[in-house]
């Protein structure tokens, strides 16, 4: 093995349609890795057996992949409006991505990645992202949550899934709201590092912030919904900051209807390259 170069392992619990499954594994197997030394583990959590056999496929085609099966048989709703998370579902992704956080621990990686299996990432994201130097950063991307909906990024100001700052006692008026929002967007459409109160998803985390205790683990007196809210408030309190880097956005693959335009983002790729 090269010396000096960063372990990294990218770690995502996966219950995937197989389409979207498909480009999700071609685009991390793309991934630039002349400046780290990349290992794979993923948690097979899926319904299809078609997306097991693609896992199973590219496990044994790269060597340096861990799979782990797991038996769960909970219905997750996900459809061309929305993806439907309850309580129940939340909390066991955040088990499983947990587990994936103590493999990086107990085999003592440099950085995990963690990516969920909706995305398309550009081939420099991991290796940026490493040369950051930063303990917890994500690459950004956009969703519309809704079909109706305008595109928003996955990270957020404060809160829940606020996109403006405000201030402890500022009464803003809905205008002032407005304007605050479109700035956080404007900016974030910037290529730049930036401060965020949260983020999630596709996520690089150093070894100092895994050691120091950040997890996905419910904090019982918070009602914010969603492990990601619940891991940003923890790594906060222990005192990391969290970044987005917006270089090289990812293709969020939210809805099978929203393949047509993977075409389009890879020639944006190709460009870039």
């Amino acid at each position: 093995m090269p010396e000096g170069k960063p372990r990294v392992l990218l770690g995502s619990p996966i219950r995937q349609k197989t389409e979207i499954l498909s480009n999700f594994l071609s685009s991390i197997k793309e991934l630039s890795m002349s400046t780290v030394n990349l290992d794979f583990y993923f948690i097979d959590d899926n319904s299809e057996e078609e997306s097991s056999q693609l896992l199973a496929a590219f496990a044994a085609r790269n060597p340096n992949t861990s799979l782990t099966k797991v038996q769960d048989e909970r219905p997750y709703i996900c459809n061309e409006s929305t993806h439907i998370w309850e309580e129940e579902l939340i909390w066991k992704v955040a088990e499983l991505k947990n587990s994936i956080i103590n493999k990086a621990r107990e085999d003592d990686y440099d950085y995990l990645f963690l990516v969920d299996s909706d995305l398309v990432l550009h081939p420099q994201t991991l290796e940026h992202l490493v040369s950051l130097k930063k303990d917890i950063v994500s690459e950004i991307f956009w969703t519309r949550w809704q079909p109706d909906f305008p595109e928003l990024p996955q990270v957020w100001v404060s809160d829940q899934y606020n996109l403006f700052k405000c201030f402890r006692g500022e009464n803003l008026s809905e205008s002032q709201v407005l304007q605050r929002v479109l700035q956080f967007l404007n900016q974030v459409k910037v290529p730049g590092v930036y401060k965020v109160g949260g983020l999630g998803a596709c996520t690089l985390i150093s070894k100092r912030a895994i050691q120091a205790g950040v997890n996905f683990k419910e904090i019982y007196n918070i009602s914010f919904v969603g492990e990601d809210r619940h891991f940003c408030i923890r790594a906060v309190a222990l005192g990391f900051e969290l970044f987005v880097d917006t270089h090289y956005p990812a293709f969020h693959i939210y809805r099978l209807s929203e393949l047509g335009g993977l075409a389009e983002f890879k020639m944006r790729i190709n460009q870039t390259i």
